[in-house]
């Protein structure tokens, strides 16, 4: 497998797992992750924090015993 997709499965594993304490840490940590996890696979970082703390939010919204 390539690079690219072991970096995007860490960075999505680790999206799930940085959830804050609020919706403003949830987000701003999921933004932060898909920000890199877009960099590394060469892709537009904007539209990957946009993903990625969407993504985190909603998770951590939906699974709060999972986020603490």
């Amino acid at each position: 497998m390539s690079i690219k997709f072991h970096a995007i499965v860490l960075g999505a594993a680790a999206t799930l797992a940085g959830c804050g304490e609020t919706g403003t840490n949830q987000a701003l940590l999921g933004g932060a992750a898909g920000a890199g996890i877009a960099v590394v696979a060469d892709a537009n970082p904007i539209k990957g924090a946009v993903i990625g703390a969407a993504g985190n939010f909603v998770y951590c919204q939906a699974n709060p015993r999972k986020c603490n």
